[in-house]
């Protein structure tokens, strides 16, 4: 059919819009023009947890000294335990937009599903603090870039600095994180290398699910099942607080060791008092924080996707 002239401005404008239409369809999420900052969205665990506190404080703080280059969404669940909570903010970023997604997963396998959905949305993942299940990506046939510490190490190191103070026979318990989070197993393993090298008997390894209250109660239970234990060690500085306390009311302080994971602000003081013998500083205030300075140099194609080992240090009186 053949068209008027002044009708040939009209259509010329429409395919404009519509080509515009689907350029804006087909372009990945972690594409940014020009002008456009890339949004970040950082997923933690519980914020009632000093570590993740700090955590998000070092991330708002680094965003603020580089406002310019990128947009921060800092989000995090009410306790460790709330798998469901955590996947509901990671849809929550993908409904958003976010170009990016830098996650401490509170479970290592159960955030896989929800985490590819993120990414056939061509949204960026970085893994940083507890590291996802390796056979379950690969199932998945995902490949997702770690960012954080050496667990099992760091644990070592401070199992280590407590067997100076024990003898050979002596029993030690452990209280782990949740049992199927990968940083909780890693730290289990460290703790358990320094104590078979240094010849103590382990009696129990129980889980406190990284939380204070929990932990409490788990160690009152086994300081009354084993009353000639010398020491707790904790998977995390949250847990070891509540240990600390169940010492306390068991009238054992200083005849029970307690060694922590996390270097909180909390703990120093016990640390200082001899309280705590060790912690392990993993830098909460900057491991969110090389997480995204990671996923920004990947968005700019600077980097390519890449595991990363982060610092951290074994801390003592």
């Amino acid at each position: 059919m053949k068209l008027p002239r002044f009708c040939y401005p009209l259509v010329i404008a429409a395919c404009a819009i519509l080509s515009g239409c689907n350029k804006g369809e087909n372009q990945p999420a972690t594409g940014t023009s020009n002008t456009e900052k890339p949004k970040i969205a950082l997923v933690m665990k519980s914020l009632a947890n000093e570590f993740f506190s700090t955590m998000e404080q070092g991330a708002k703080k680094h965003q603020q000294a580089h406002a310019a280059d990128y947009d921060l969404l800092a989000n995090g669940i009410k306790n460790e335990t709330d798998l469901a909570e955590q996947v509901t903010l990671v849809e929550q970023m993908i409904a958003r937009g976010v170009n990016a997604i830098v996650i401490a997963p509170a479970d290592s396998k159960a955030l896989v599903t929800v985490l590819k959905h993120a990414k056939a949305a061509n949204i960026l993942i970085i893994n940083i603090d507890n590291k996802l299940d390796a056979d379950v990506l690969k199932q998945e046939n995902l490949q997702i870039p770690f960012v954080g510490p050496d667990n099992r190490e760091g644990a070592r190191k401070v199992g280590e600095a407590l067997a100076k103070k024990l003898k050979a026979g002596d029993e030690v318990a452990i209280i782990e994180g949740i049992p199927t989070a990968f940083n909780g197993q890693q730290r289990r393993l460290g703790f358990e290398d320094a104590m078979k090298t240094g010849g103590m008997k382990m009696v129990t390894t129980q889980a406190g699910n990284w939380e204070m209250e929990k932990a409490n109660n788990v160690a009152s239970a086994i300081l009354s099942e084993h009353p000639d234990l010398k020491a707790i060690l904790c998977a995390n500085d949250n847990m070891a607080l509540g240990a600390v306390s169940a010492i306390e009311s068991a009238g054992k302080s200083g005849k029970v060791l307690v060694v922590g994971f996390d270097n909180i602000s909390a703990i120093k003081p016990l640390i200082e008092k001899g309280a705590v013998v060790a912690t392990a500083d993993q830098h909460g205030d900057q491991l969110a924080v090389f997480g995204i300075e990671a996923a920004l140099k990947i968005l700019k194609g600077q980097a390519p996707p890449a595991d990363q080992t982060t610092p951290v240090d074994l801390i003592t009186k």
